[in-house]
């Protein structure tokens, strides 16, 4: 479906962004794929590794709608992945983190309209689900923007989708990076914040197939949730470092024990189907089919019990030290 295509990906000079970057190149075949981001180093860097002509990059912030909006002229899918995550700084940069993701998420939104794309799926987080913190709460605010636009969009063909994941191994600013680096300068310990504390697991690869398989399913206000094993963050030292002790710090702030995919709250809209859950929107879309049951490519959910609640907690599928030392090296961890 992307043969011939052009796709912008925001924020695309990040981990997921060149990843993604790669598939598209090497599996389908784009007319061209817009990097969007406001990070000029970034850019240069990206631009040597990447010298294929159908990329392009394009300097501009989620935040000027202007910029946006030319940036997307004769583009056919967005991939919305720019945002502010790290959750300390949220906490302390409120401000900021809202201008990006909240006011970021509408100019995506606009821009989108403004040039009839096709198809835009917006990545979303677990935080985002019973929030506690404000970078949940703003990708909360964000998913709800991508969902009821798909109302906005009135006469154009625009559609709107969400794929929100946990934690993806390797990925910048994660802590599978923050441990191989004490353990590379030799510290003493590994510092852990819960000794219960558990997250959901996805490589990068796997983040990436769940976004454009979404583009095949959608129908426009799904928000896409796979289903993912849970680690503890005490088996992720011990695989990592099984000669180190563990020193407890205390969660940080805005930190949660388990994260929540699909809350309790939202089970009345919650589908099953075989390899991820489908939260149906709330609100009712005017003008066109609501029915969420069986996706654009022919798979079939069912609802699921009252009550359901999918957390890293309460995950049926765990990986053991060996699991997550697999994971990790084929993640390149």
């Amino acid at each position: 479906m992307f043969t011939g295509k052009s796709i912008l990906i925001t924020g695309g000079t990040g981990s997921f962004g060149q990843k993604m970057l790669t598939a598209l190149l090497a599996q389908h075949n784009p007319r061209r794929v817009i990097i969007f981001s406001r990070d000029e180093l970034k850019q240069f860097d990206m631009q040597q590794m990447f010298t294929d002509p159908r990329t392009r990059f394009f300097l501009g912030d989620v935040r000027d709608r202007e910029r946006l909006t030319q940036a997307m002229q004769g583009v056919d899918f967005v991939i919305h992945a720019a945002a502010l995550k790290q959750v300390p700084a949220a906490e302390y940069n409120p401000t900021e983190c809202i201008k990006t993701n909240i006011h970021g998420a509408e100019n995506v939104i606009h821009a989108a309209l403004a040039n009839d794309v096709q198809q835009v799926i917006a990545l979303s987080t677990d935080k985002a689900a019973n929030p506690i913190n404000l970078y949940g709460a703003t990708k909360l605010a964000s998913d709800k923007l991508f969902v009821a636009a798909n109302n906005m969009a009135g006469g154009h063909p625009t559609r709107f989708s969400v794929v929100r994941y946990g934690n993806v191994v390797g990925s910048r600013g994660s802590v599978v990076p923050f441990f191989q680096k004490l353990i590379t300068q030799g510290a003493d310990h590994l510092p852990i914040t819960h000794p219960e504390m558990t997250r959901f697991w996805i490589t990068l690869q796997e983040g990436v197939d769940l976004v454009l398989k979404g583009f095949a399913r959608m129908h426009g206000g799904e928000i896409y949730v796979p289903k993912i094993p849970s680690v503890r963050i005490t088996d992720l030292a011990q695989a990592m470092a099984p000669d180190l002790p563990q020193k407890i710090i205390g969660i940080r702030p805005g930190e949660k024990l388990h994260e929540v995919m699909c809350p309790p709250d939202d089970a009345h809209l919650t589908l099953e189907f075989a390899d991820h859950f489908v939260i149906k929107p709330s609100i009712t879309f005017t003008g066109r089919n609501n029915d969420f049951l069986r996706n654009k490519l022919g798979e079939t959910g069912v609802p699921v019990p009252e009550g359901f609640d999918y957390n890293s907690g309460n995950n049926p599928d765990f990986l053991d030290t060996a699991g997550i030392i697999a994971m990790n090296t084929r993640a390149g961890g």
